[in-house]
């Protein structure tokens, strides 16, 4: 039977209830969201005691369906002063799920020093935490490992020096399958939210745990076999295709050409040195340094599509893992860095101290607006991470992020939206990704619906990104995503249920041989909007307004090269996605 663990850091106790009858259905985001709407008072401080950290493995994590190893993360965003959903592939979730745990609700505040928290079949234990603190995470890993018995028994959850300074571009770290902290639930400063109640790792061991037995095994593995067969055929997901080759920074190239890669600081939309920071590059700048072909790896248990990379130095030693398009754009194109040994030791200093790679390159590409550095100093941008590292008066300005950074700077270029930058795709240039940008309750949230699948890469048909006439498909991109995020399974399986009828049909298959449920394919729509409505809700109650849901003043009038465009959708025609605004 599955339960809710709650874990309080105020008297450092541990309480499993059972799964209340409200939330029989729901995990992922959708029990996220619903645990944070229910329970966390929207106008509290995100890092004070009332805030509630939340994680919740999705549906099928845990199970033999393929690449479901998804980990959700809520709680109020300390960088937005919303409601926050992150999530990241790890096989800690999975873990978490084998244990027969639906959430883990972390609540309270300790008074005092860092603490690790085990969990096991046997209930919860916690350690004094505080001598594994103010160190980079690529040195305490192996120390954690070694103390309970190894990535093959544990996996880890934990924040870096900068949640620990409780920076609002925190992020919560996880372990990849070779026991790196790679793995990030990045977005949105929750790692300041664990960092502030006092909880450096959550270490997690499943032997003992009862696993998940589906309630129509026979309806589970029909989905399952159908999502692998269409995830092993799709162009973009299949083996050796686009992903499991090139990684998602496969994508610098593509955005490039369309004309829509932002790039110093959302200046431009075409970036001179993007070929030298793609995809390709990683590919072949690999096998010269280590003469063999790399073939992507998987970032957690059970995933087919394979597509994260490993940068090696000349000498052909690891220099990280791993450079996502995100990251090879936020801390490349963005900054004017086309120096790839540059951008993946800005991508490993963000691992090492615990930060949305995202958000910290919208942070540097501001504060080389403000004149703190030149864009395309790459050595004055490692230096700026390091500061972030020391926790220095200016390390703590960037570790707040870009509009935190402007406004120290004076800088009001800041393309950000609800105070979280956005990510790399120009909304000029992408109407439809623009929109999404606005209207995400997450602030600016590629993620939240990735209409660049078809505005772009023409999954689903082919879209001009430039019509504007987007309203009903940012706003169903959006309920669509927020039932994958619950699934459990990465975002990625899009781009195969979209094009392939049979993929959707098994991932509908999947979670009703799971949970003994009936969903059709109109559940899908249904289920998104709940969760968009939980979350719409806290938003309103926290304050926001149609006000929030804008773009940032400059696009309105700054034409966009090379296209020369401008952002250009009425106010009216945003508000109408979600009626009323968020």
């Amino acid at each position: 039977m599955e339960r809710i663990l709650r874990i309080n850091m105020t008297d450092r106790s541990a309480t499993f209830e059972d799964v209340p009858e409200k939330y029989k259905e729901r995990a992922g985001r959708w029990l996220t969201s619903s645990i944070v709407h229910d329970e966390v008072p929207a106008t509290c401080d995100p890092l004070g005691p009332e805030n509630k950290l939340v994680f919740s493995p999705g549906i099928v994590t845990g199970t033999a369906s393929p690449t479901s190893s998804r980990i959700s993360v809520g709680g109020k965003s300390p960088l937005t002063g919303g409601i926050k959903e992150a999530n990241a592939g790890t096989g800690w979730g999975r873990r978490l799920a084998n244990l027969g745990i639906r959430a883990l609700v972390v609540e309270g505040k300790a008074a005092d020093g860092y603490w690790l928290a085990k969990i096991t079949c046997e209930g919860v234990e916690f350690e004094v935490a505080d001598a594994w603190t103010g160190e980079k995470l690529s040195t305490v890993y192996p120390t954690v490992f070694d103390r309970f018995d190894g990535v093959e028994s544990v996996d880890i959850c934990s924040v870096g020096v900068a949640g620990e300074h409780k920076m609002a571009a925190a992020g919560i770290c996880f372990n990849d399958q070779n026991g790196r902290p790679s793995r990030y639930a990045g977005r949105g400063g929750l790692g300041a939210v664990m960092g502030s109640k006092g909880l450096k790792f959550i270490v997690v061991n499943d032997k003992g745990g009862p696993g998940l037995t589906p309630a129509n095994k026979d309806l589970f593995d029909s989905g399952r076999k159908k999502m692998a067969a269409a995830l092993t055929e799709h162009a973009i997901t299949k083996p050796e295709g686009a992903l499991n080759s090139y990684g998602t920074a496969v994508l610098v190239n593509i955005i490039n050409e369309a004309g829509a890669l932002p790039t110093n600081n959302f200046r431009f939309g075409r970036f001179d040195g993007a070929a030298k920071i793609a995809g390709e590059a990683i590919f072949e700048g690999n096998k010269e340094r280590t003469g063999a072909t790399l073939y992507n790896h998987a970032c957690s248990p059970g995933c087919i599509i394979r597509c994260s990379n490993t940068w090696h130095r000349e000498d052909g030693s690891e220099h990280t893992s791993c450079i996502e398009y995100e990251s090879a754009w936020a801390l490349g194109a963005n900054c004017g860095i086309d120096d790839l040994d540059q951008v993946a030791e800005l991508n490993q200093l963000c691992n090492e101290y615990g930060l949305d790679t995202i958000e910290i390159g919208g942070t540097i590409a501001v504060a080389m607006e403000g004149g703190v550095a030149e864009f395309g100093d790459g050595k004055r941008a490692i230096e700026l991470l390091h500061e972030i590292g020391k926790g220095t008066d200016l390390g703590v300005t960037l570790g707040n992020g870009a509009v935190a950074t402007g406004k120290a700077y004076g800088v009001t270029r800041v393309p950000a939206v609800k105070g979280q930058n956005m990510p790399a795709y120009e909304p000029r240039a992408i109407k439809g990704i623009g929109m999404t940008y606005a209207v995400s309750t997450m602030g600016a949230d590629h993620t939240s619906g990735y209409t660049i699948a078809p505005e772009i890469l023409g999954v689903s048909g082919k879209l001009d990104p430039m019509n504007p006439d987007k309203a009903e498909l940012a706003r169903n991109f959006q309920y669509a995503t927020a039932f994958i995020d619950s699934t459990g399974h990465c975002l990625f399986i899009a781009f195969a249920i979209l094009d392939i009828a049979s993929g959707f049909e098994g991932m509908i298959e999947e979670c009703n041989g799971m949970l003994g449920t009936a969903w059709t394919a109109d559940d899908v729509g249904r289920i998104g909007k709940e969760i968009l409505d939980l979350e719409l809700d806290f938003n309103r109650q926290a304050g926001f307004t149609a006000a929030d849901d804008r773009l940032p003043e400059f696009m309105l009038t700054e034409k966009l090269p090379p296209h020369d465009v401008t952002w250009d959708i009425p106010d009216s025609e945003i508000d109408s996605i979600f009626g009323t605004g968020s």
